[in-house]
């Protein structure tokens, strides 16, 4: 499985220790950026990592940034995108089980790095349980259309 990575500067910290994660549990992944701390636009960065996911670059995502709110609302404007702000492992497990979902939004701010990690591995170890989830998941796919 490949990840698409990817922060603007309030998650940036963050996202460096997941990359150590993911690389010591030998994920594959793409950085997407940013770089440094330096203030960015968090739009850009999470078009990036959204547009990858989507377009099969990635089977999925995970951006951070101060809140993780600003880049979900921007991930699922992309068609074929799932993104769920999670800041639990209950809710990662769920958005992955019951959602599908293809992108995993956290804030920097909002979460320390222990809780985080065990996040992004509840969520990169889930499943799509279907069953009565997929009619729903079928309906929000369906909105794409419009």
């Amino acid at each position: 499985m490949k990840i698409a990575l990817g922060s603007d500067h309030g998650g940036f910290n963050l996202k460096e220790e997941i990359k150590k994660w993911l690389a010591e549990q030998e994920y594959d992944y793409e950085d997407y950026g940013t770089f440094s701390t330096e203030a960015c636009d968090y739009p850009d960065v999470a078009l990036t990592v959204a547009r990858a996911v989507a377009e099969g670059e990635c089977e999925r995502g995970i951006i951070i940034c101060g809140t993780g709110i600003g880049v979900s609302i921007v991930a699922n404007k992309v068609a074929g995108i799932r993104a769920a702000l999670c800041h639990d492992t209950f809710s990662a497990k769920a958005s992955r089980e019951h959602n599908d979902a293809n992108v995993l939004t956290m804030g920097e701010r909002v979460i320390g790095r222990g809780l985080a990690l065990e996040i992004v591995e509840v969520w990169l170890k889930g499943s799509f349980a279907g069953g009565r989830h997929q009619r729903r998941v079928d309906k929000i796919s369906a909105l794409d259309q419009h």
